[in-house]
């Protein structure tokens, strides 16, 4: 079955092992897996590092957000260019289902952690014209959106900025996907009373069955649905697990997560956020290649082909018709 994945990391991988091309890699995703799968879109992020992270990304230096960013897009645009025959980039749905009539895939790009739009609101049109069509409003620190998820309840508390809402409003005016993962509680209700348009949570679970507080409680699961947004299952264990330290990430889990999520808001608000190359764990779906096992799951579960279909790729379409 072909599907749509709201988020993988792998950009960061590239970056992290000086590698433009994407169609072989090391990791969880390639474009070469990619179309072995039967995808039918991916959302590459842009990962913007915070400080910390240099040895993981093999640099000795404090890493420069400029030049993590260029070298990113640069390995994007590299990626489709020698792989055009596969995949190509898709900055709406007439694009995406054009590619797919010609037997291509489609390829979109966020930033994960907004910080990169420095206050103001002409980077985001800069930004859009360079591809960005979702930006994860924030990582797990304060920027210029708002505030983080955070396990401090005071900082859960706090919402969007004045220029946060500023930004929202011109996102919905671009058609940029928002994205409330790793935003604070506050936020998330700011975001849904600002935004005219369809949001999600592109990498969140249900914090009902797993209480990080960067998955979303039944409230926020009702009002993302109300709304016409969609949540992508993160297939990372911390996400998925009761025990926040348990490094098991399974289908059963992961199906049940989904089932929870379909019970409080409805099978039109889910979706898949695999977080590709962006967690670690025993993971039994930890490539691309291995996603289909989920849809073997969920049927077996109980849930029919219609509602394996929404859960796959056609919520998501529906919402990048809605905003894009």
């Amino acid at each position: 079955m072909k599907f749509i994945d709201l988020h993988c990391d792998t950009l960061m991988l590239a970056y992290a092992e000086r590698q433009k091309d994407m169609y072989q890699m090391s990791g969880m995703f390639d474009i070469k897996r990619m179309k072995e799968s039967g995808a039918m879109a991916q959302f590459f992020a842009i990962f913007m590092p915070p400080p910390g992270i240099e040895q993981w990304l093999k640099r000795e230096q404090p890493i420069d957000d400029q030049e993590y960013m260029d070298y990113c897009f640069a390995a994007y645009e590299e990626t489709l260019s020698k792989n055009a025959d596969l995949i190509a980039p898709a900055g709406n749905v007439k694009e995406l289902l054009e590619n797919e009539k010609n037997g291509k895939m489609s390829g979109l790009l966020t930033f994960e952690d907004g910080r990169m739009i420095q206050g103001d609101l002409a980077n985001l049109k800069r930004y859009y014209d360079k591809g960005i069509r979702l930006i994860s409003l924030t990582w797990n620190a304060e920027n210029c959106f708002g505030f983080p998820n955070s396990t401090d309840t005071s900082v859960m508390e706090k919402g969007l900025k004045p220029f946060g809402k500023e930004a929202i409003e011109e996102m919905n005016a671009l058609g940029i996907i928002i994205d409330v993962s790793h935003l604070s509680d506050g936020g998330f209700w700011d975001v849904a009373e600002v935004s005219r348009k369809p949001f999600v949570a592109s990498h969140s679970n249900s914090r009902v069955l797993s209480p990080h507080q960067r998955n979303l409680t039944d409230d926020m699961l009702k009002k993302l649905a109300d709304l016409g947004g969609v949540a992508g299952i993160n297939f990372g264990p911390e996400f998925l697990n009761e025990d926040l330290t348990c490094k098991d990430s399974t289908l059963e889990l992961i199906s049940k997560h989904i089932r929870h999520m379909i019970a409080v808001g409805g099978v039109e608000c889910v979706a898949l956020g695999s977080d590709f190359d962006g967690i670690m764990g025993n993971l039994e779906v930890g490539n691309i290649d291995e996603v289909a096992l989920i849809f073997d799951r969920l049927k077996k579960d109980g849930l029919s082909e219609t509602m394996i279909e929404k859960i796959a790729w056609k919520n998501a379409l529906r919402v990048m018709k809605d905003v894009l």
